[in-house]
């Protein structure tokens, strides 16, 4: 009776209840068309990495020391990395020669912070840092794959062999890694989504090697034997929550070595003014179980510019033509001199 008194008398004093209540949930705004508004530019740049820290086992929300020294450890890689580069320095001669530390990475050190456009925060939803993006399996790990399931992303044969033999994103065909998705992952750069409604359509631009996906609302699959970049997407609305299921994608984009048989299941869920929280599941015969994650895109002010890809790039055939050269020397018993035969 004394504590229920209490209370009441902090009520009274304050005007407020003494326990906090939740906040309320937020809903979007409409469009024209009456449907959650997901429009705008979007970022999903993070430091939350794909799979997780072994040592999180399976807990993937950090507590605030552990969120504050990885951001904090970042944002001091960022400021080493942004420091000024004397003029008359090669490669030999950088401190971060090992192309490792300190963002630089890629062959001979190519990619330096200047190109480099990660994030330097941790995806945060609801007020979690995670530690991974994947969230099931519960040990943030890419499910195993079924005995005998076989990859079907590249050719047989060295890397070399033929222009096919590259991945899609050396070839301009498609994005590095998966961030044209589905599901769409955030990378080192170009992390910029545009997403632009109509009636019976949702279009995202997406900032990396120019894709544009198009999911169609309330209409069916297309034929199984259509294999398309991106895969097939139709949507619907489930109160607030986009929900696209993809199928029928080309064998060569599956997300680490899926089948083509994989279904992909996103929802894009307005968290927020400036934020909307993307989850998705990865359905594959090729894995034992499946795979989802969840990622974080806010609000960004920064417009989708064109990616040229390969514009006045002669990359490609100049790597085909140093495989093509190494494998003269390796033929007339000199050793191979160019490396881009594997």
């Amino acid at each position: 009776m004394g504590h229920l008194l209490a209370v009441a008398a902090l009520i009274a004093l304050t005007g407020t209840p003494a326990l906090a209540q939740k906040a309320p949930a937020y809903h979007a705004p409409r469009t024209a068309y009456g449907q959650p508004d997901l429009q705008g530019n979007w970022t999903t740049a993070t430091i939350t990495p794909l799979t997780r820290d072994a040592r999180f086992g399976a807990r993937n929300v950090l507590t605030r020391a552990e969120a504050d020294s990885l951001e904090k450890a970042t944002r001091d890689q960022v400021a080493r990395a942004d420091a000024p580069t004397p003029p008359d320095a090669t490669v030999k001669d950088l401190k971060n020669a090992d192309c490792g530390a300190d963002g630089i990475s890629g062959l001979n050190c190519g990619y330096n912070q200047g190109w480099k456009d990660p994030g330097t925060t941790l995806i945060d939803i609801n007020g979690e840092k995670r530690a991974s993006i994947i969230t099931a399996p519960a040990n943030g790990q890419f499910p195993a794959r079924v005995a005998g399931a076989v990859s079907p992303r590249r050719p047989a044969g060295a890397r070399a062999d033929n222009p096919e033999s590259f991945a899609l994103g050396e070839r301009c065909l498609l994005s590095f890694g998966s961030s044209g998705g589905p599901p769409m992952l955030p990378l080192m750069y170009n992390n910029t989504y545009q997403i632009v409604q109509s009636k019976d359509e949702i279009a995202i631009d997406v900032e990396m090697v120019h894709d544009v996906r198009h999911v169609r609302l309330s209409e069916a699959h297309g034929p199984a034997s259509l294999k398309l970049w991106m895969g097939d997407s139709i949507g619907h609305w489930e109160g607030d929550t986009l929900v696209v299921e993809t199928v029928n994608m080309r064998p060569e984009q599956g997300l680490r070595g899926a089948s083509p048989d994989q279904k992909v299941t996103e929802r894009f869920t307005r968290i927020g003014p400036n934020k909307i929280a993307y989850r998705f599941t990865v359905e594959d015969p090729a894995y034992a179980e499946p795979l989802s994650g969840e990622v974080a895109m806010n609000a960004t002010k920064g417009q989708v510019y064109e990616y040229a890809c390969h514009e006045g790039n002669y990359a490609l055939s100049g790597m085909l033509a140093g495989a093509r050269a190494d494998e003269k020397q390796a033929a007339s018993g000199a050793p191979a001199k160019s490396g881009g035969g594997n």
